[in-house]
Parts: structure tokens; C-alpha cells; sequence
């Protein structure tokens, strides 16, 4: 017997900030079987039912086969729900009080993949993690010779999930309003392309893909960026709209093909909910405080495992709330109900990508605006961020330490401005990762990724082209260590 631990150490396989995450190589029939096992042992002893789903990448379904047989095993029932947004699985489970299971590497490269773990209440927390690794199981492989019983796919989560945005918006609220979607490998492709059919928009589907392109809308590339302004003058588009691969985290443009950074997307979607308080990481945007001084906010570590905890926390200390969370990447999740357009939208404490792309439309489409104006109408603080990719999880934090500590490392680093000499470090906040304050009203925050081995920097400033430049040079700083 060996706890799901050790074998998860001796795969490299683990726990990122949401999610288990690994090398395709490494998520085994056993490693896969194992997991499913201990979630639903350790963290859903009770479950009679269980729901999974997948994304398009090409190793999802021979993970999902290994769960399957997991929860055959202990006479749990299987609800697959085949190909589908992450949200839409949680939000089943919810609704059915069922847990989940969501196999996906969401934004993470090709090479990887991974799968997300639910119980009838949302996200499991880091307790449930810890509880998940404890498990002892044999040894020995429990899938010789053996392949899932043939499934049916259960298309009813994607329809209770469609029709959750159906019911709130206004009928023919798109009606004459041309929307690109930029399909790629998302598996929330067709559930948007059906939903913007719905409220009456003319649909331009845009380089869909059969061979899976991981997106990071955190960390959107140069080429993306210019095929987004490329479409928006070619097809004379209001927006674009697509996702990140598994639907939790949304990319949206503007009516010129200019994406909307994914904090920005929080702050516009809190103020359409009317939230009273906001939970967010500790990297989004600081135009969220500025643009509402009476809004309670709570600034958090990156992951939507502490972005729900935040939201938890704000529910518990204040009476009568209406908490919203948000992430970098666009994502928002709901912590208590809402009443939109007179309907009720029920909580969903999970990253969601398809309330911010309606929620962005309506809000702008209703006071016959532009969504570039809805931007502009923000206080003006600029974020950018970017990555360097295949570099050790222990390199980046070996830096960050020796950068806290080390005054030249600190010169080194704040040589990318002209006028060094004259900008100083004032404030280290170490929620997560190193993030800097500086005497020019500039940010600089360094992270290692838990999810891939990536060292992400982000930047914020009074000028979108300074924070650009700021990135650029500090990543060029970095290359060169």
C-alpha cells in the first residue's frame, strides 16, 4: 500500500491551483483510477452518483475511462456528461447535489492535462486536497485487462447549463449585432455560438479546430492579439468572444478586435450584478477599488480555490451581501444568487466564462455602447502580464527569494526604467509570489505558476504602454539570468 501521495510524487504528478495538473505521460490508468477513487472515498464517502465530463483534448477520454471504472468499483453510479464547459459540469452537480468530475488541462500546454474535483457545493478546498492525497491504495494495477462499461452521454447538464443563461437576458438583445466567436479547441464553442443564436445575433464562427491549441486568456499571444484586430476589420464585428480550452475563463474583445484584459472583465461584470463585495486575487487590477470606494474588497492569492474562500469569508462577515469573485483571467464566479433582468441566476462559486461574455454585451448593447467605451469609462490603471515558459517551479522561487533579499538583484531589476535611479521599492506583498510597489506608482509582481512550469510577471501602471514595456523588460532581465 502506498498513499496517493508518494505515488503521486514518484509520477510528478500534483495539485496546482486548481486542479490536478501533469504530463500526459504521467496521468496513468492507475494514477487517473486512483484519484477518482480517493475523491469520492475520502471527500463523498455518501455519493450514490457521480458526474464527469471532459474537454476536447485527446487524452481527456481514456482519463475519464480510468474514473469511470473508479467509480464502478464502488457502486457509484456514472452520469457522463461527455464533452463540455467546466462550468456546466459544476453547475450540474450542484444543482443535482451530486459531485463532479471535470477531466481537463484547461489553458495548460498540449503536452499536459489534468481534472478538476467537485462536490455538491462547488470546488473542493485545500483541505479536501490534503484529504484526497492521504488515501492508501494497493499498489498493484487495478485496470489490468479492464475498459469501462460503454456509456451513454447524459446531454442534460449542458441543456440545464444553457438554459441558466437563456431565462436572464432580454429576448433578441443581440438582434443586429454582428459577434465573432473564436472557436479554436474550446469546448464551450457551440454552447456560445447556440446561446448568441438564441438573443439574435448574426455568428461568425472563426478558426475552429480540430487539433487542440491550448489558450491562456491570462497570457494572450501576439498572434491572437493581431488575429483579433485582423477579423474585427475584416467581418466589421461589435465583438469577439471565445474561451480558454475547457470554458471557465473567457476572452472578449472590444468593436476594434482589442482583448479586454480578464480583471477589467471582473470589474464591468461586478458593477452590471451590483455586487457589494468583491473577492479577487491579489494581481487584478487596482481600477476595481477606484472605481467604487463604498465596495467591500478582499484581495487574495491567486486560484479560484482562495478567490472562494475570500468569497466565503465576505458572506460570513457581512449581513446581506451580494458577493462576486473574479480572477485575471476573466473568470467569475457568483457567491450567492442574483436577480438579473427580474430573473433569478443561482450561485455558482466556480470560474465561469459565459456571464462575463453576456454580461459584457448586455450592459453595453442596453445603453447602446460600445464595449471600448464601457472600458474607457474605468479609472485609468493598465495591466499586462506575460511568461516565461520551461523554466524549474525551484529556479523561480529561488529568485524571488534572493530578489527580496538581495539589493542589487533589486537595482538589476528596476534598471528597465529610464530614470532608474530615482524609483525605488516601497512596499513588498508577498500574498503571493513577490509584488512590488514602486515610488512611481508602477507595479511589478513576480509568481511561479502552479500549474505549469512557468514564471509569470505581471505589471500595473497609469499607461498601458509603460506597463507593456515594464513586462517586456523584466522578462528580457529574467532570460538573461
Amino acid at each position: 500500500m502506498k498513499t496517493l501521495k508518494e505515488l503521486s510524487n514518484e509520477a510528478d504528478v500534483s495539485f496546482g491551483t486548481s486542479g490536478v495538473r501533469a504530463l500526459d505521460t504521467s496521468l496513468t490508468p492507475q494514477i487517473n483510477y486512483a484519484y477518482a477513487r480517493a475523491f469520492l472515498t475520502q471527500v463523498c464517502p455518501s455519493a450514490q452518483t457521480v458526474a464527469i465530463g471532459i474537454d476536447l483534448r485527446p487524452s481527456s477520454p481514456s482519463i475519464a475511462n480510468a474514473m469511470i471504472l473508479a467509480a464502478e468499483d464502488l457502486n457509484v453510479e456514472v452520469i457522463y456528461c461527455g464533452e463540455l464547459p467546466t462550468p456546466a459540469l459544476a453547475y450540474f452537480a450542484m444543482t443535482q447535489q451530486i459531485p463532479g468530475i471535470m477531466v481537463t488541462g484547461s489553458h495548460i500546454p498540449f503536452d499536459r492535462n489534468g481534472f478538476k474535483f467537485y462536490t455538491p457545493h462547488g470546488e473542493i478546498t485545500k483541505a479536501h486536497e490534503q484529504a484526497i492525497l492521504s488515501y492508501s491504495i494497493a499498489i498493484d494495477n487495478p485496470l489490468q485487462g479492464r475498459s469501462a462499461h460503454e456509456v451513454t452521454i447524459h446531454y442534460k447538464a449542458l441543456e440545464t447549463f444553457k438554459k441558466r443563461y437563456a431565462s436572464i437576458f432580454p429576448d433578441g438583445f443581440l438582434k443586429g449585432k454582428r459577434i465573432g466567436v473564436y472557436e479554436h479547441s474550446s469546448v464551450a464553442r457551440d454552447t456560445i455560438k447556440d446561446l448568441l443564436s438564441h438573443f439574435g445575433a448574426d455568428v461568425v464562427s472563426l478558426e475552429r479546430t480540430d487539433t487542440f491549441i491550448p489558450i491562456d486568456t491570462e497570457a494572450v499571444s501576439k498572434e491572437d492579439q493581431q488575429k483579433a484586430l485582423s477579423w474585427s476589420a475584416e467581418y466589421d464585428l461589435a465583438a469577439i468572444v471565445s474561451t480558454d480550452g475547457d470554458g471557465d475563463r473567457p476572452l472578449i474583445s472590444d468593436e476594434d478586435g482589442k482583448w479586454l484584459r480578464g480583471d477589467i472583465v471582473g470589474i464591468l461584470v461586478s458593477q452590471y450584478l451590483k455586487a457589494t463585495h468583491v473577492s479577487c486575487p491579489i494581481n487584478a487590477n487596482t481600477a476595481l477599488e477606484l472605481s467604487n470606494p463604498k465596495l467591500v474588497t478582499l484581495r487574495t492569492r491567486i486560484g479560484s480555490p482562495y478567490v472562494i474562500e475570500g468569497m466565503e469569508q465576505l458572506s460570513s462577515e457581512n449581513q446581506s451581501t451580494s458577493v462576486v469573485g473574479y480572477e485575471a483571467n476573466g473568470g467569475v464566479l457568483t457567491g450567492n444568487a442574483f436577480y438579473v433582468n427580474n430573473e433569478r441566476l443561482e450561485a455558482l462559486p466556480t470560474r465561469d466564462s459565459v456571464l462575463p461574455i453576456f454580461a459584457i454585451l448586455a450592459v453595453a448593447f442596453k445603453a447602446n455602447k460600445a464595449i471600448s467605451e464601457l472600458v474607457n469609462s474605468l479609472p485609468m490603471r493598465f495591466t499586462a502580464s506575460d511568461r516565461i515558459k520551461d523554466i524549474p517551479s525551484e529556479k523561480s522561487k529561488h529568485y524571488i527569494s534572493c530578489l527580496k533579499e538581495d539589493l542589487s538583484e533589486q537595482n538589476n531589476l528596476l534598471s528597465i526604467f529610464d530614470d532608474s535611479s530615482k524609483v525605488a521599492i516601497k512596499q513588498f506583498n508577498e500574498i503571493d509570489g513577490l509584488r512590488m510597489i514602486l515610488s512611481n506608482d508602477t507595479v511589478i509582481h513576480l509568481r511561479p505558476s502552479g500549474n505549469a512550469p512557468e514564471l509569470r510577471c505581471y505589471s500595473e501602471s497609469d499607461d498601458q504602454m509603460l506597463s507593456d514595456s515594464i513586462v517586456i523588460g523584466v522578462i528580457e532581465k529574467l532570460k538573461a539570468l
